[in-house]
């Protein structure tokens, strides 16, 4: 029924498309997705941040601002063909800057955490900022999340492009190396978006990217995410400790409450009596997924069973954290004056495994000169 309906809205679409434009003065072809630039406003030392917003034939609309590379909102349909924003987000720019808990954001230079802020390269020992406790998070105090990226706009018949550039500078948060870093938003017709990382260093790094969306498939933020089914294409996760920094163990996810390997629904066991789930206050884990030699492939799913709503993870990484907004307190306003409460919306960050430079038996995240750091991640939404 989904594809009949699909089906019938891209004809109708292709038939008004010509009534509307087809006599026009040079008979131009009428664009299916377009890109749309807006001021989002001044941070608060003054520098100017943009708005992009992405879109496509079905009515699909992506919004991105320059702060972060930040996904500020993105609507997707549902079994009635109804476009709705299911990321969680803010309606401002001052409320990013003070109180945005990672929402939509570009995470670098490492995702995750980092055991006390330290690691070793090449016999070097670096500091970096610590801001979870004792613990790296994020990039640190000022990471990729926090700046503002240059942007340039690609347009074709069937895709629409965000590029995204960042010049991480040596030594910044404690990082070594000038790392060129290049994030690459692309929306095409079929309601997919996919995410193309790309970094160059001068100096021997670490690099681990993500994209941190929060997402809420039911569009109805007052809602909780327990309801989504999950599915992980995994057979063992990284358990953490007290602090949430990986023993460097892996376990095999049979008879656990982390067994997603079968869709699920995201309440069924996270209030069980289980050590892990105390340690993350719920899902914070990352989980090792399969087939990581054959590149972009099929990761994790999440259904959405009142609105129809289903996300597809396509990625070229090894693991995914799968978290289930466990700290959201209710201190955030939503988009629509209420607050974001425990669990409202669910994150699946494609990325390297926490702490890796602490971790030897973890798959490396050094970048070196001469090489190029180059990962991507695909979102494809439908209903059912």
């Amino acid at each position: 029924m989904a594809n009949i309906k699909q089906r019938v809205k891209e004809i109708v679409f292709v038939v008004l498309s010509l009534l509307i434009f087809g006599c026009s003065e040079k008979n131009k072809p009428m664009t299916l997705v377009k890109i749309e630039k807006n001021h989002f406003g001044k941070t608060t030392l003054g520098d100017d941040v943009d708005q992009y917003i992405l879109s496509n034939k079905q009515g699909m609309e992506i919004s991105v601002i320059t702060y972060g590379g930040i996904i500020t909102s993105w609507t997707a349909g549902d079994r009635n063909d109804h476009y709705k924003d299911i990321v969680l987000g803010f309606n401002t720019l001052k409320e990013y800057e003070n109180q945005a808990p990672y929402f939509g954001a570009l995470i670098g230079r490492y995702a995750n955490r980092i055991a006390k802020g330290k690691f070793e390269l090449d016999s070097n020992e670096y500091t970096l900022n610590v801001n979870n406790d004792l613990n790296h998070l994020h990039g640190g105090i000022k990471g990729f999340d926090k700046v503002i990226w240059d942007a340039k706009t690609i347009v074709s018949d069937s895709t629409v492009s965000l590029v995204l550039n960042y010049l991480s500078k040596d030594m910044e948060e404690g990082y070594p190396g000038n790392l060129e870093t290049k994030v690459t938003y692309t929306l095409n017709n079929n309601d997919e978006l996919s995410v193309k990382y790309e970094a160059t260093t001068d100096k021997p790094t670490i690099v681990n990217l993500t994209q941190h969306s929060y997402f809420n498939l039911s569009a109805d933020f007052d809602k909780t995410i327990l309801n989504h089914e999950i599915f992980i294409n995994a057979d063992s996760f990284l358990p953490i400790d007290s602090s949430s920094i990986p023993t460097g163990a892996f376990k095999d996810v049979s008879e656990t409450p982390f067994d997603f390997r079968k869709p699920k629904y995201v309440g069924k066991h996270i209030n069980n009596d289980n050590s892990q789930l105390k340690n993350g206050t719920g899902y914070d884990h990352c989980w090792v997924l399969k087939d990581k030699d054959k590149g972009l492939r099929f990761v994790a799913s999440a259904y959405e069973p009142q609105s129809g709503r289903l996300l597809k993870v396509f990625s070229s990484k090894p693991g995914i954290q799968f978290y289930t907004g466990n700290f959201l307190e209710g201190t955030q306003t939503t988009k629509h004056k209420n607050s974001y409460k425990k669990h409202a919306g669910f994150c699946l960050e494609t990325q390297y495994f926490p702490d890796t430079p602490n971790q030897k038996n973890f798959p490396s995240v050094i970048l070196r000169p001469g090489s190029k750091y180059v990962e991507e991640t695909l979102f494809a939404l439908s209903y059912k």
